[in-house]
Parts: structure tokens; C-alpha cells; sequence
């Protein structure tokens, strides 16, 4: 279940609910004292914590344990970007998060140097709208992205990691970068995913942890917790649990769109996440919305959770055509393996309520 008390949370995209495993892992991790770079048996226990973690994200996400770097988070990982040689050119998609839109290159493609080394960072899932984009095939080795030619592939695969099947090593990518808290996880840590062949800049300069790639005494606990939602989030894939919350989200739409006719529905016609609807009604304020069904005991976002308050609607809602009215007035719910279908319709139910007084007052 999703509900806590009289709340029902629709909001797993901003951050899912903690996993019994994952808080069991952490609570057990707790419990050891050695600093996972100490050769004591005390450390040695930590270590093996540590790496165990390790060995479970890489499976999530198909890469090689050496590739997996812990992390506070997808945002430390993505300040990749930073550690580049300055020659380097970063291009980022349109629809990309703010954790990589913030290190774009704003110069104009003409002024791009020559040579290799240039980056494309982008989102494999859009966190707002649910809508996914593979890389586009590479020509010659190179990703071309605003006239510039890229030999180097970032992908943020912090939505969709858990949710969708992925394959960091069949991907082509050379990085990327992931979050414990989306997937069931505790909040505070993640991974960068680092091509075993490519070489990085230490995110963090200090005693050397992480081969080196990020100092830093490792949050053991964590990490952990990390590593059990890792766990359970592939055993879910497996079973098909969020092909269950996929029909679940399409039955949500379907009941609303049977009562509002105007209501837009983002990237209703492209690969979506399985949990994510994203829709737009006219005149009716996605913050207003957010306010109406909090008070009816429903937790739903009016977008990306790092975005939300700022004006103008969403930067990516606007990329994909909306004009930033419309961009101001969507609401994103996203659910996940333990949401019901009673959750479901009693929240469609609430919203078309308040969405029939909106058209009754315009009338």
C-alpha cells in the first residue's frame, strides 16, 4: 500500500518509498563500526558491505562492479561534467535534468573546438513527463548534438534504473548516473557509472576511496540500503510488477480524460516510463492543483521535485512544444509496485471533482 494514515502517495518519481529491505540494510550496516578502509576484521566486515552493494547495482544496471562509483547522489555524479579536460565541449539535450542542464556548455556550436573529447549528457527517462530517448546511433564512433560532433555518451539513468530494463554496457554510453532514493533507496547516495576503459578526474580529491575516482570515507549504511533496493528493484523487473502499475497508470488516464476533454496528456503517444502521467488542463494551475489534492490527501507533484515553484511552467514541458502557459498548468503523478487500484481511482475521483467545479466556475 501507499497510503500512510488518510494520505495516498502518488509521487515516486520525487522520491519512492523506503524498501523494508533497504531500511533493514541500513539499520544492520549501523550496527558495524570499522571504516571500510581499515584491515581490521572491523573494516574488513565494512568493506564487504561496501562491495557486496557494489556487485547489486551493477547487476541492476548491467555494468561491471569496477564501473560503480558511490556517490552522495546523481547530482555529485554529474558533476563528471566538471572534471573534463577544459578543451572538452558538453552538449546536454533539452529534456535533460537540472543536475546536468546546469553544466552545459552555453557557447554556440560554431564556437565549439576542434578535436576529440566532446560530450553529449542526456536523460534516458524525463523525470516530469515519463518519456524515454535512447541515445541516437552513433556515426563514425560520434553522437552529433547542435552541429557538434560527440565521441563521449553521459546518460542519466536515475529514473529509469529500476523501472525499465537497462544495459549500461549494450547502451554505448561512457557514464552514468543514478540515485539510491528513486528506486527504493535511502536519500543520500547514488552512483556514477564509469566505462572501465575511460579515465576520470577524482570527483573529490582526499584519501583516495573509490580507486581513486571519489574520496571520501564511504556511507556505509547507506550504500547498503542502496545495494538491497538495487536487489529488489531487479527481482521486480523480473516479476513484472511495474508492467501491474503500467496498466494501473493507463486506467488512471483513462478515467480522467473520460471526464476532462480538454485535458492534454504528455508524451502520451512515446515510450513512457511505466509509472508516469503527466497532463495538462488549461487554465487550471499546476501548483493550484498540487495545493487542491494535497488537502484531499493525495501527494502529486506539478513537476520535476528539484524544479517546483519556479515561473514560466517547465523548462522541459516548454522543449517539447507547450507554451508556458500550458507549461504552468500540468500535474505529474507517478506510482510504483505497491500502489492499488483503489488508490488510483480514489485520487481520479478527487481530481475530476475539483476539475468539474473548475469548468462549473468558467461556465
Amino acid at each position: 500500500m501507499s497510503v500512510k494514515g488518510d494520505r495516498t502517495y502518488l509521487d515516486w518519481n520525487a522520491t519512492a518509498p523506503l524498501r523494508p529491505s533497504a531500511r533493514d540494510a541500513v539499520m544492520a550496516a549501523l550496527e558495524e563500526t570499522g571504516n571500510p578502509s581499515s584491515v581490521h576484521a572491523e573494516g574488513r566486515r565494512a568493506r564487504g558491505i561496501v562491495e557486496r552493494a557494489r556487485v547489486q547495482v551493477a547487476d541492476l544496471v548491467g555494468c561491471s562492479p569496477a564501473e560503480v562509483v558511490f556517490t552522495s547522489g546523481a547530482t555529485e555524479a554529474a558533476s563528471v561534467l566538471r572534471h573534463l579536460a577544459p578543451e572538452h565541449f558538453v552538449c546536454v539535450n533539452a529534456l535533460a535534468h537540472d543536475c546536468l542542464w546546469a553544466h552545459r556548455d552555453m557557447a554556440s556550436a560554431s564556437a565549439a573546438p576542434d578535436g576529440p573529447g566532446h560530450l553529449l549528457a542526456m536523460s534516458h527517462a524525463n523525470s516530469e513527463t515519463g518519456v524515454i530517448k535512447e541515445p541516437p546511433d552513433p556515426v563514425d564512433g560520434c553522437w552529433s548534438a547542435n552541429g557538434v560532433r560527440c565521441d563521449r555518451l553521459l546518460l542519466d539513468i536515475a529514473q529509469s534504473a529500476g523501472k525499465v530494463h537497462f544495459e549500461f554496457r549494450a547502451s554505448g554510453a561512457d557514464l552514468a548516473i543514478l540515485s539510491a532514493h528513486k528506486l527504493g533507496g535511502p536519500k543520500g547516495v547514488g552512483a556514477l557509472i564509469v566505462r572501465e576503459d575511460m579515465e576520470i578526474e577524482a570527483l573529490l580529491c582526499g584519501g583516495g576511496q573509490e580507486l581513486g575516482r571519489r574520496s571520501g570515507t564511504e556511507n556505509v549504511a547507506g550504500i547498503a540500503g542502496f545495494g538491497a533496493a538495487a536487489q529488489d528493484a531487479s527481482l521486480d523487473l523480473a516479476a513484472g510488477r511495474w508492467a501491474e502499475a503500467e496498466a494501473l497508470r493507463d486506467d488512471l488516464e483513462n478515467a480522467l480524460e473520460a471526464s476532462a476533454k480538454e485535458t492534454i496528456f504528455v508524451g502520451r503517444d512515446s515510450r513512457r516510463l511505466p509509472n508516469t502521467s503527466c497532463f495538462v488542463t488549461p487554465g487550471w494551475k499546476g501548483e493550484t492543483q498540487v495545493m487542491q489534492m494535497d488537502l484531499a490527501g493525495f501527494a502529486v507533484s506539478s513537476g520535476s521535485a528539484c524544479s517546483s515553484g519556479k515561473v514560466k511552467g517547465s523548462r522541459v514541458l516548454r522543449a517539447m512544444g507547450l507554451d508556458a502557459q500550458a507549461a504552468e498548468c500540468a500535474l505529474r503523478v507517478s506510482i510504483g509496485p505497491t500502489t492499488t487500484e483503489k488508490e488510483v481511482m480514489r485520487f481520479a475521483d478527487a481530481w475530476t471533482k475539483q476539475e468539474g467545479k473548475l469548468r462549473q466556475r468558467a461556465a
